[in-house]
């Protein structure tokens, strides 16, 4: 028998990416709440499942009987989350929670790869490693580690596959302009087409943050899926950290406009983690995954994004 090859949130923004890489239509199943891109509709088949219905997520996972899944479905944002604890909960861990119930009832052979966060290390001036200490300091980390801790027990008690993908920050086209990089990148093309006036307002510049090509991450995930060991936890990262002044600075000296900058208080957090950078180091060992695509490509691939979505009325 083939494999059926499900991708929860495929029509988010790693999802996304990750059907793009897969390109495999006939033996993909992507999930969504929403109407996928128009450039993601060829790369799967739809089904629209919403992971907090108990019954439905059984229902379609019975029908499917999946021999893979990307569990790629959740609320990503940190920000949102401290607004909104209840929301994270529930997309984060009572989402997990039904999936991988409803694949224990199924009784099918799979292999189960979960994507996680590196926000439920504890802070460390150094890149951090998988056996480093957790110290979750925001709902959104402690739905991550609690998500995780779902994933253990599924192993443990239900016997199935599943490994978790630590990701650190990443970034590239679709990601919503909520996010530090495209947020700059995307104002900085409004400017550039004369839609807005020539700011670009910014949170907090001082944070460093280890961010990746998100092409290089779904990359890392499809390797996890082949070698990946259950039950192990993996941190898909680029090793190094950048100051996010940097990267603004980086984006801007792109510009073909001038700009300046101002801050705005309603984009920083109640809460901070000052340094985040990850050591990939069993991941490459596991898979030999290394990052490929470089921080200057991933920039001007970004803004390039985003000038088009600028130039078409979209952006």
């Amino acid at each position: 028998m083939s494999d059926v090859v499900l991708v929860t949130g495929a029509s988010g923004f790693a999802g996304g990416h990750l059907l793009q890489l897969l390109n495999a239509p006939q033996q993909v199943v992507g999930w969504t709440r929403s109407a996928p891109a128009p450039e993601l509709e060829p790369l799967a088949r739809w089904d629209h499942v919403d992971l907090l219905d108990r019954d439905s997520v059984r229902r379609a996972i019975d029908r499917l009987r999946p021999t893979h899944v990307y569990h790629c479905a959740g609320v990503a944002h940190v920000a949102d989350l401290w607004r909104d604890t209840t929301r994270g909960l529930e997309g984060n861990v009572l989402g997990t929670e039904h999936l991988l119930d409803a694949l224990r009832r199924a009784g099918q052979p799979c292999r189960v790869l979960v994507t996680g966060s590196a926000m439920v290390y504890a802070p460390s001036d150094a890149p951090i490693d998988e056996d480093h200490a957790l110290a979750p300091a925001s709902p959104y980390a402690l739905s991550k580690l609690a998500q995780e801790e779902l994933a253990r027990r599924a192993v443990r008690e239900d016997g199935l596959e599943v490994i978790v993908a630590r990701a650190f920050n990443h970034t590239g086209a679709r990601q919503t302009p909520a996010f530090a990089a495209p947020s700059m990148a995307r104002q900085i093309a409004m400017i550039e087409a004369g839609r807005v006036e020539p700011v670009i307002r910014v949170g907090n510049l001082e944070a460093h943050r280890d961010l990746s090509d998100v092409r290089d991450v779904v990359r890392a995930y499809a390797a996890l899926m082949t070698a990946g060991v259950s039950n192990s936890v993996y941190n898909v990262a680029s090793g190094t950290a950048r100051s996010i002044r940097s990267l603004l600075d980086s984006l801007v000296a792109r510009a073909k406009v001038p700009v300046r900058v101002e801050s705005d208080p309603a984009r920083m957090r109640p809460s901070d983690v000052r340094f985040l950078a990850g050591n990939f180091s069993r991941l490459e060992g596991a898979t030999g995954w290394r990052p490929q695509i470089s921080f200057d490509r991933m920039l001007d691939d970004l803004l390039n994004y985003w000038r088009e979505q600028a130039s078409t009325g979209r952006g």
